[in-house]
């Protein structure tokens, strides 16, 4: 009898733990949910949400967006999620049809900048910092999402923030306030978008010319005064090819131009590219322009982008 007490107060103690654990569980599991599509975005939605939502990404971290394809999990997790942020304009060419008939409300992040077109240069933004204050005007109606454009806009961190101004707004209407996070994360865009002005004016007027694998840093190069001369595949998707007509102008181009670089990105067709290389003498490059670093802050993913692009046109 003696021994009741104690075990009383361990069986207890063992309660109070387990109830104390599912507690936190509950907890854990009432948070909203929101899926965004891929690496990036998921650091930019990670800035924003802080601890106050579960944030996963579809596409892996390093995977090429325009490759991949869902299984029926991302499928599950789109249909279960509280908000879905995809990049719109063409970049999940897979999802399409999953996000057009999503039981999730989905945020499309493209339809809140104005879209560079492929053959144009000049950045297309409201501004000549490249953001606007409304949502795109050139958006297709019924839930079409697939229009032309550029969809590579993260390059270009005002035109992330014009995203995040409206993303919050959209989260702030689902009951999730993070009001003041925008705030705070869209100054240190402003500043953020400073720094890297400031680490790429290492790169001298002359040689601050960009030769890429595929067309994905136009946003980059025309807000941070760079000219694209070409792209190995002049298109937006890793899934085109490049051309024998394509890449005789691109020679003629980089022994015009004295490009020294090539900037290979994710998808980039390499043997191509290595034999582009071969042929012109002219060095490749590896960016990280869809990589997120190990902190999945978007700010350390610029910056390491800008240093890239900057020590390869330096050195």
């Amino acid at each position: 009898m003696r021994f009741q007490p104690v075990l009383f107060t361990v069986v207890s103690t063992l309660a109070l733990a387990a109830c104390g654990s599912g507690e936190s569980s509950d907890s854990s599991e009432t948070r909203p949910s929101i899926v965004a599509t891929h690496a990036v975005l998921g650091a930019i939605v990670s800035d924003l949400v802080g601890d106050a939502a579960e944030v996963s990404v579809l596409v892996p971290n390093g995977v090429d967006p325009h490759e991949w394809e869902p299984s029926a999990k991302d499928v599950e997790s789109i249909n279960g999620a509280t908000l879905v942020v995809a990049n719109g304009l063409n970049l999940e060419e897979s999802l399409t049809s999953v996000l057009q008939s999503a039981d999730s409300p989905v945020f499309y992040a493209a339809d809140h900048i104005t879209p560079m077109s492929v053959e144009s240069e000049e950045h297309a933004h409201g501004d000549e910092h490249g953001h606007d204050d409304g949502p795109n005007p050139e958006a297709k109606d019924e839930g079409d999402h697939a229009h032309d454009g550029d969809p590579h806009f993260w390059t270009d961190p005002l035109a992330v923030a014009d995203v995040v101004e409206h993303l919050s707004e959209e989260l702030v209407a689902i009951g999730l306030d993070v009001a003041a996070n925008a705030e705070t994360l869209i100054a240190d865009l402003t500043a953020l978008d400073a720094e890297v002005a400031d680490l790429l004016s290492a790169v001298p007027a002359e040689r601050r010319v960009l030769v890429t694998g595929h067309v994905s840093l136009a946003y980059f190069a025309a807000h941070y005064d760079f000219e694209l001369l070409g792209s190995v595949v002049p298109s937006l998707s890793t899934s085109a090819e490049a051309t024998a007509a394509n890449l005789a102008e691109l020679k003629a181009v980089i022994a015009a131009e004295g490009v020294s670089v090539i900037f290979a990105e994710l998808g980039a067709p390499d043997e191509v590219v290595g034999a582009l290389s071969e042929e012109t003498g002219v060095r490749v490059v590896v960016v990280s322009s869809h990589l997120v670093p190990d902190d999945n802050t978007y700010r350390s993913f610029l910056l390491r982008l800008a240093s890239e692009v900057r020590d390869a046109l330096t050195a």
